[in-house]
């Protein structure tokens, strides 16, 4: 089928109600669920084909949070489809008010390349229990792991209710062009405005999961070995491309010498002193993006790392020290295995100098002065963050997870995620035993006044 017959499959489908019922639900989730513990290896495989993973990362960052966010739906999914009785204002009776989660119906799924499996599974596994359809999109960057989800998702659904397109900028371009009910984005902030153009011609909701420069404070009450220990995991996590991965660091300048020499430390620790030949240690997704890193690496400014290899497309961790904002490597996110350092010495001025950027997709914070922590957590402006952690919010059903501003807009995993595929449809079952005629013309003006004291008082 084409890429319009797929669409008009689904809608087809969606319309039969075979979706609804929450048994339904609970038995292609399963049938997920399985796909994906029975091919754990095949999916190590291809993502470490793709981007040189290990099979551990494989695991701690894909499949096992994708089985975390299946299994959640699972054991909630029954209570997230009912319905809620709500509050009857007096001047209904007699009537009951419920408001009940309703599926929209074909939802599109584009998954970006840096995580291909998570984050195709689980706004599938959201959509699905939601009670949708899908057409899913994994990115060509990812070839190897996009073939095989293909494969799995093939054996677990029928095209109808759930397909895969593969492809490029062509199938993005056709897919956008098809009327969908509800579109799921996750990738760049110039696509994702893409995105949104088509969808606002269509006024198609959709939930947009983008990037930005995250940063990540570290005040002079830190504990700095282990902030380094916790940031240096975060940062060259994929190789730096993750989403959520601190840019960069803000650190002030009383502990910047000591947090440079720790961070360093702690490169050498866990990748060892030659990272590129760390089995473990991945790679640049394509040349394009490896030579891009390379561009943004200021060589008298780098204090550690930054060593290269073309054939295998791998970069070093690397830490850039005496960073101003004018550099080359703070005008974009950087994406990559590259940490700059700046510095700052009131903490006050943050509040400033970070509500001039954009509203970054995550915000990390070192700090053991608890009073800071919490306004600090109030005033500035970010998707979700860690306070004493980096990345590790992202990781739980339990909280929805969502840019602000240019980083993204909806939420999902867990509530958030079936809210975010589900309409609310507000109802007022109103009874037939009673008919109260105040409503009704020729309106009683003495009758008014009483009503109005009395719902007014």
């Amino acid at each position: 089928m084409n890429i319009h017959e797929i669409v008009e499959s689904q809608r087809r489908f969606f319309r039969t109600g075979a979706t609804l019922p929450v048994s339904f639900r609970r038995e292609m989730l399963r049938r997920l669920l399985d796909a994906v513990n029975r091919r754990e290896a095949e999916i190590g495989a291809a993502l470490a084909a793709d981007l040189g993973k290990s099979g551990y990362e494989s695991f701690m960052c894909e499949t096992g949070l994708v089985r975390g966010e299946i299994s959640w739906m699972l054991r909630h999914v029954g209570r997230l489809a009912r319905e809620r009785t709500v509050a009857t204002p007096l001047a209904q009776f007699a009537a009951r008010s419920f408001q009940r989660p309703s599926p929209y119906g074909s939802a599109l799924i584009m998954s970006p390349w840096n995580y291909p499996v998570l984050l195709t599974l689980d706004p599938l596994a959201d959509a699905i229990a939601a009670g949708n359809t899908a057409v899913v999109k994994p990115s060509a960057y990812a070839s190897a792991t996009s073939a095989l989800l293909a494969e799995l998702i093939g054996e677990c659904f029928p095209p109808e209710y759930v397909a895969v397109v593969t492809g490029g900028r062509e199938q993005n371009a056709a897919l956008l062009e098809e009327r969908f009910d509800f579109v799921f984005f996750t990738g760049s902030q110039a696509v994702g405005r893409e995105v949104l153009r088509h969808t606002a011609e269509r006024l198609t909701p959709a939930v947009l999961e983008l990037g930005g420069k995250s940063p990540c404070i570290v005040d002079e009450t830190a504990r700095l070995p282990l902030a380094a220990r916790r940031i240096v995991f975060g940062k060259y996590l994929n190789c730096g491309q993750t989403c959520v991965a601190p840019d960069y660091i803000l650190c002030h300048s009383s502990v910047k010498d000591r947090l440079v020499e720790l961070l360093c430390g702690e490169v050498r620790r866990q990748y060892g002193e030659n990272p590129l030949e760390n089995p473990d240690y991945g790679k640049i997704i394509n040349e394009k993006h490896f030579h891009r890193l390379l561009g943004l690496l200021d060589r008298e400014k780098t204090v550690l790392g930054g060593q290269s290899s073309p054939e295998s497309l791998q970069i070093a961790p690397a830490i850039l020290d005496t960073v101003t904002e004018d550099d080359p490597v703070m005008q974009e996110e950087i994406f990559g295995p590259i940490l700059p350092i700046l510095t700052y010495d009131r903490f006050e001025d943050l509040y400033d100098r970070l509500a001039d950027r954009p509203k970054p997709l995550a915000l990390y914070l070192f700090s053991e002065d608890r009073p800071r922590i919490r306004e600090a957590m109030d005033r500035l402006q970010f998707g979700g963050g860690c306070v004493n952690d980096v990345v590790i919010h992202l990781a739980t059903s339990a909280m929805g997870f969502g840019g602000v501003g240019e980083s993204g807009m909806g939420a999902y995993h867990g509530r958030a995620g079936f809210e975010a595929f589900s309409h609310d449809k507000s109802i007022v079952d109103k009874k037939t035993w009673m008919d109260l005629p105040m409503r009704y013309q020729p309106y009683q003006k003495k009758l008014y006044g009483r009503l109005l004291h009395m719902f007014l008082r």
